[in-house]
């Protein structure tokens, strides 16, 4: 079982637009890192986001490229600091490819509770647009790549 977990793209600030949906820049990393793992045939059952506009727009350009069985959907659970705990389990009943859409420190808290039993040890470095894969064999989770906008070339 693997889960991706993303950090949503860049995203305008509140004095911008108070909604905070993606900058340019945003929309752009999170369009290049999307047809990258498009193209190296990856797939997911499903991308679930928070609802807020940032992790939506994320969500809906991954979607473009991996064209999910399930599409995507808004979940409750996943705002910055809602407890991981609920989505954590949740994941340990799937058996399909997820990607979850997120934000910190939700994501961090998430990956140190899969990784290491704690959700307060910072065990993976998220960055706006990026994709850290997590694998699940037999009952432990580890991870399997790590992809960022800077290490892809235009």
């Amino acid at each position: 079982m693997k889960v991706l977990l993303v950090q949503h793209g860049e995203a305008k600030s509140k004095d911008e637009d108070p909604i905070r949906p993606l900058s340019e820049e945003g929309f752009r990393d999170s369009e290049k890192i999307a047809a990258w793992i498009g193209k190296h045939s990856f797939t997911v059952t499903e991308i679930r986001h928070s609802g807020k506009k940032r992790a939506e727009e994320t969500a809906m350009i991954f979607a473009h490229h991996l064209s999910p069985v399930h599409g995507t959907i808004s979940v409750p659970g996943l705002n910055p600091n809602d407890d991981v705990h609920p989505v954590a389990e949740s994941l340990s009943e799937l058996e399909d490819p997820v990607m979850i859409v997120g934000h910190l420190p939700f994501l961090n808290k998430l990956a140190g509770l899969l990784l290491a039993g704690d959700p307060e040890r910072n065990v993976v470095s998220f960055t706006n647009s990026g994709v850290v894969c997590l694998e699940k064999e037999k009952y432990q989770w580890s991870v399997a790549w790590i992809v960022i906008p800077d290490l892809l070339f235009e």
